[in-house]
């Protein structure tokens, strides 16, 4: 019987080291905490699997292998308004040395342009909208720290941002978590969770495509 007492839970999208079951199961609490800290503001943290990682966590607290959920619920958010805020100061001290950063394994300027495209389209809202966005959840903060978005806006769109999705996304994994059909196919349903979060992205890129096409075509007439 495996240890948590149901199947792995490989992340399939990912390596096996990235499963979420086993980061937790690995590093327990404090280290889940870490990594949604890290996770939300810091550029290396990006490849993490927040949004699988904050259901997991869910899952497991219903089962009795993690803190009773109100720890949770009480913690996550903190630890990822907490990384926010330091991604904002990374921003504000960097300044634009961020934007010129040249590719590479870790960094990827595109991953700075999507943060730029949800600013330039959703303004200072995007710092709640990118909490549901892997990649962009982690480069918002940032971006907003480099345009010198004042701090007061940021910190009370970065608390309902956090807020929400911590206690949104582990609530529904500790409730779905005890549903058998749920923990039956608990692979199929972290693959869904990590293809509805990057929706987002590709809606907003491929209206951003449309947009273009369509000024380019006026601009040829």
């Amino acid at each position: 019987m495996h240890p948590l007492a149901f199947p792995a839970v490989p992340l399939a999208l990912g390596p096996d080291w990235l499963d979420p079951e086993t980061l937790i199961e690995t590093f327990g609490t404090l280290g889940l905490l870490a990594i949604v800290f890290v996770e939300s503001g810091l550029l290396f943290g990006f490849f993490f699997p927040g949004d699988s990682l904050l259901f997991t966590a869910g899952l497991l607290s219903a089962n009795g292998h993690l803190p009773d959920l109100w720890f949770l619920l009480l913690t996550i958010p903190v630890a990822a308004i907490a990384g926010d805020q330091v991604g904002y100061a990374i921003g504000r001290k960097a300044g634009p040395a961020i934007f010129n950063r040249p590719d590479s394994r870790f960094f990827r300027q595109e991953y700075v342009e999507k943060a730029e495209y949800f600013f330039d389209r959703y303004g200072g809202r995007t710092i709640i909208i990118a909490r549901f966005v892997p990649i962009v959840r982690t480069f918002a903060p940032v971006v907003a720290g480099v345009s010198s978005m004042p701090y007061r806006r940021f910190v009370a769109y970065n608390v309902i941002g956090g807020t929400l999705w911590g206690i949104g996304v582990t609530t529904l994994g500790y409730f779905l978590g005890q549903v058998d059909f749920v923990r039956a196919n608990i692979e199929l349903i972290l693959v869904g969770i990590v293809l509805v979060s990057v929706v987002p992205i590709g809606t907003e890129l491929w209206r951003g495509t449309r947009r273009a096409r369509a000024a380019s075509a006026r601009a040829d007439h």
